[in-house]
């Protein structure tokens, strides 16, 4: 159905004014656009200043949950390595005492060695672990750079061919 002027649109959309729209139907109205006049697109979107409002604030709350889980993995990661240090100190503490026999200083290096290969497994697993989380931001955020472009004509730019001088 092409929606030819903005009162078939609102009738779509089932509200009354723009004011009305709610982010629900934003995302209705954001999968409508390609159905639309591009004349008629255009200038709903000069009326919906709410829209830039609602996807920075999405940007922004993506933000801030991306920085607490990186604050929060920072801490953690700090606990492990704490913990494997204090781990070797005990140990060289052993193997600094003079009353211990050959079985027991290499069995207390075996030791040291255990904890720096689990310590690196950690960090390893960590970096992995940010990774994943860096690629889920980034989709995050590729997702509300393509409602907004879908937002202001993206898809009539791209089923066209490229942009036209007149848009």
């Amino acid at each position: 159905m092409g929606y030819k002027n903005e009162a078939e649109v609102k009738k779509a959309l089932g509200i009354d004014t723009w004011r009305s729209l709610s982010k629900d139907k934003v995302f209705q109205f954001a999968a409508m656009m390609p159905d639309m006049d591009r004349e008629v697109a255009l200038k709903i979107i000069e009326q919906l200043p709410e829209y830039t409002k609602f996807l920075t604030a999405s940007l922004e709350i993506l933000e801030r949950e991306h920085e607490s889980t990186l604050t929060s993995n920072s801490h953690s990661q700090d606990h492990v390595h704490r913990a494997y240090r204090e781990i070797r100190e005990v140990l060289k503490g052993k193997l600094g005492q003079e009353d211990i026999g050959w079985e027991e200083t290499r069995y207390l290096i075996e030791q040291m060695m255990e904890t720096a290969r689990q310590e690196s497994a950690k960090d390893t697993e960590n970096k992995q672990f940010l990774d994943g989380i860096f690629k889920k931001a980034a989709i995050g955020a590729g997702a509300a750079a393509a409602m907004a472009i879908a937002f202001v004509g993206g898809r009539y730019i791209l089923q066209n061919g490229g942009m036209s001088e007149d848009l």
